[in-house]
């Protein structure tokens, strides 16, 4: 079994999934089947739950539990520097977390107490595949070496917060890579991240923070999807 999470444009596609429930000991998720490839919507359907609200814990449980062998999370972005910019998509290599979340399964209590390594976040061989996965499409656009910033959200952050993440090497933000690589780290489940822009980051818009049109993110998150599966297949 492969895992997918996925959340701003996924909605559409669910419809033409089976549903399923996994039960696991921090609550019951919902997630979309598609033959041996399970997608959980990390908003839930219909994208109703926050990033403070989603519970992370049990999505990275339920790959558990589901017995998934690698996962791919795929994350709507804004763009902090050129090297992702609205349109763009690619591959996180690194994260920073300023979401205060400190999620963990190591206290001693799921999993015994043990400081696991962050040195790889990312499996190598996954990130591989969904670069084959891109050029087997004709596309040669895919970027890499992405370091992503994670906010606690929902709020969008402020002109001063994305200069200072600018300034400290951070090319996207958004509000929940970290507690996922994390907990699925832990796991020991092998995960690769790609992040799609849909807007410049605050300060960085003459009009503000505009975003992409609805039919252009899902289009995005579409082609990524169909990417993520064939990569997911390898």
């Amino acid at each position: 079994m492969k895992g997918i999470i996925a959340g701003t444009g996924v909605d559409r596609i669910l419809a033409d999934l089976e549903e399923i429930t996994v039960d696991t000991d921090f609550g019951q998720v919902a997630c979309y089947r598609r033959g041996d490839v399970v997608v959980i919507p990390r908003h839930g359907r219909g994208h109703v739950l926050a990033p403070g609200a989603i519970n992370y814990k049990a999505n990275a449980m339920a790959l558990r539990v589901l017995g998934c062998e690698r996962v791919i999370g795929i994350h709507a972005v804004g763009s902090i520097t050129s090297r992702l910019a609205p349109g763009d998509f690619g591959l996180v290599e690194d994260f920073l977390d300023f979401s205060g979340r400190n999620l963990t399964f190591c206290d001693g209590t799921t999993l015994p107490l043990r400081h696991v390594g962050m040195v790889r976040c990312f499996d190598r061989a996954l990130v591989t595949d969904f670069v084959k996965a891109t050029y087997r499409t004709g596309r040669r656009d895919i970027k890499a070496g992405i370091v992503y910033a994670t906010t606690a959200g929902p709020r969008l952050e402020t002109p001063a917060e994305i200069r200072a993440m600018r300034n400290i090497g951070c090319d996207v933000v958004g509000m929940t890579l970290a507690s996922e690589a994390v907990l699925l780290r832990e796991l020991d489940i092998p995960h690769a991240a790609v992040a799609y822009s849909i807007n410049w980051a605050a300060g960085l818009d003459e009009e503000g923070v505009s975003f992409l049109e609805d039919e252009s993110i899902e289009r995005l998150a579409r082609t990524i999807l169909s990417i993520t599966l064939d990569a997911l297949e390898a």
